[in-house]
Order: structure tokens, then sequence, then C-alpha cells
């Protein structure tokens, strides 16, 4: 069965949450004032993928509150949700 309309703002709201969390993350991490002796490139990816990962759960859950904030906005958008779905 194809997702409603709300399923995929929802979807849709989360997954921006993400992008948000992860650019934030990636903006705090090149801000770092301290480098390691011990940097290295596997270390970067590995902190990379690292908060990936924080940011999807993060989103999942709804911690940042980015998600739900914009899923209440578009939907309150007139046309909104097509053919009157909820």
């Amino acid at each position: 069965t194809a997702p409603t309309a709300k399923e995929d703002l929802c979807r849709t709201a989360r997954a921006f949450e993400a992008i948000f969390v992860r650019q934030m993350l990636s903006a705090a991490r090149k801000a770092s004032f301290g480098e390691s002796l011990f940097a290295s490139q596997g270390q970067d990816t590995f902190r990379q993928m690292q908060d990936e990962r924080f940011a999807e759960i993060a989103a999942e859950r709804g911690v940042f509150g980015i998600a739900a904030m914009l899923e209440r906005h578009l939907a309150a958008q007139p046309g909104a949700t097509p053919g009157g779905e909820d």
C-alpha cells in the first residue's frame, strides 16, 4: 500500500532533521580547536559514521523536535494533504 500524505510528511520531516543534525555535528567537528597527535583518516571516517548514526537516531526519536515542528508547520499549509488524507 502507498503511504499516506501524512506518513510521507512525517518521513520527510525526520529525514530533514537527520540532515540538519549531521550538518551541525560536522560543523562542530571542524571547529575543534585541538587536533590529536594520533588523528587519522580512519578515525575521521569512523567519527563521520558515528555522527551520521547519531543523527538518524536523534531524528527517529525526535530528540531536537525539529521534525515535529516542521511537520506541524507544513501540515497547516493549504493543500498540505492532497485528497483530504490525514
